[in-house]
């Protein structure tokens, strides 16, 4: 199930945030893929910014796909 959050610069990557809502900084991509983004700096959020966070997959055990931990 998804949850969705506010970020902003403070929570500085979305490695920072994939590290602490799914458990695996590499799953970054999936936060960014999920909201439209493209990079996973933070910096340029002044204001929080709601992000849609996804369901952990314990399928992806390096959280890279076709990449096995």
């Amino acid at each position: 199930m998804a949850n969705t959050i506010k970020v902003t610069a403070a929570d500085r990557t979305l490695y920072h945030v994939a590290a602490a809502h799914l458990g695996d900084a590499t799953q970054w991509w999936r936060i960014a893929q999920l909201n439209g983004l493209t990079d996973p700096d933070l910096s340029a959020f002044a204001t929080p910014v709601p992000l849609v966070i996804p369901a952990t997959d314990s399928s992806l055990a390096s959280g890279v796909p076709g990449v096995a931990a």
